[in-house]
């Protein structure tokens, strides 16, 4: 593997205001947040980076206030009585070309690997949704996995322009991992870049297709029904599954898809049924942000919405002596 090269958040402005721990093998803490910005590019005429800035753009939008303050999304502060330790190492360097693919997935997947071997649940703000690629396969030797996918697209191409790692391919990637053993994919809709053969091997493997319309007629219980009770979930959120009503901030916004508090019962589902083991959040486009930042703020939200239900569901934090 290729040594870590962990780099500072820019302008030195942590998730939250929490202690940035850089050097991995120093890491002690329940939960790590860090940022992936580069993933794996299509080769095509002008390389897409929209989603590079996104983790110093969430960061922007939390300070020491998002873990102490009162929040009446979960009736309390953040931190109320528990200690956790949270810890932000900053971001995997990479670079944004075709050429760098590689390098990039091979850096993202040793940080996350190295702090799951530090006992911490990752965190990863991306980075385009080629970047869960290296997160799922840090997880390779643990588990069994079940997937749970908040997307508009199925992304089960086994290749595009000649690239089995790029934004279209992740979920297909998954089902080759040993450590997966499950799939819920939440929030489709409309077209993408799935053929009816993706489809029928998508089922075939065993996934379980929730579409934005099963979930407007029956609720978020039309995926939480299909997660397994005791199961250990790892959580991949591609902005584009949420509705441009609540998340605009896309380079191709689609009509419909999910609510942001459908997601955030989904998180809060998957943390009740079982362990969320780790979480991501890509295709945040910070050049389509509005000038309120609203898309910044909503991952920064889900994110702390994933910290409060691991620590509501007792997954992490020890309660404070008296």
């Amino acid at each position: 593997m290729t040594p870590l090269l962990m780099q500072p958040p820019e302008g030195g402005r942590s998730f939250a205001g929490v202690p940035v721990v850089t050097d991995l093998s120093a890491l002690a803490a329940d939960i790590a947040v860090l940022g992936i910005p580069y993933g794996t590019t299509y080769d095509t005429e002008t390389p897409v980076n929209e989603s590079a800035g996104s983790p110093t753009a969430i960061r922007a939008r939390t300070d020491r206030r998002s873990l102490e303050h009162y929040d009446f999304d979960i009736g309390r502060s953040l931190l109320d009585g528990v200690d956790v330790r949270i810890a932000d190492c900053g971001d995997v360097v990479g670079g944004p070309n075709t050429a760098d693919g590689a390098a990039n997935r091979e850096r993202a997947e040793t940080a996350v690997r190295a702090v799951l071997d530090k006992g911490a649940v990752p965190i990863v703000l991306g980075g385009d949704d080629s970047v869960p690629i290296p997160f799922f396969r840090a997880f390779e030797g643990r588990g069994p996995f079940t997937v749970i996918q908040v997307d508009a697209h199925l992304d089960w191409r086994d290749e595009v322009y000649g690239s089995r790692f790029g934004y279209s391919s992740p979920m297909r990637r998954a089902s080759e991992l040993d450590c997966v053993t499950g799939m819920v994919q939440v929030g489709l809709r409309g077209i993408g870049s799935a053929r009816p053969t993706e489809v029928a091997d998508a089922e075939a493997w065993g996934s379980r297709l929730v579409t934005a319309r099963d979930v407007r007629q029956g609720g978020i219980a039309a995926a939480l029904d299909h997660l397994p009770e005791g199961g250990e979930f790892l959580i991949t959120i591609d902005c584009d599954g949420i509705d441009p009503a609540d998340f605009p901030s896309l380079s191709v916004p689609a009509p419909g898809g999910i609510s942001y508090y459908d997601v955030v019962d989904l998180i809060r589902g998957a943390a009740q049924k079982g362990r969320i083991a780790g979480l991501d959040i890509v295709e945040f486009g910070p050049e389509h942000d509005l000038s309120s930042g609203i898309g910044a703020t909503v991952c920064a939200r889900l994110v702390l919405t994933a910290i409060a239900a691991m620590i509501q569901s007792g997954q992490i934090g020890e309660p404070l002596k008296p």
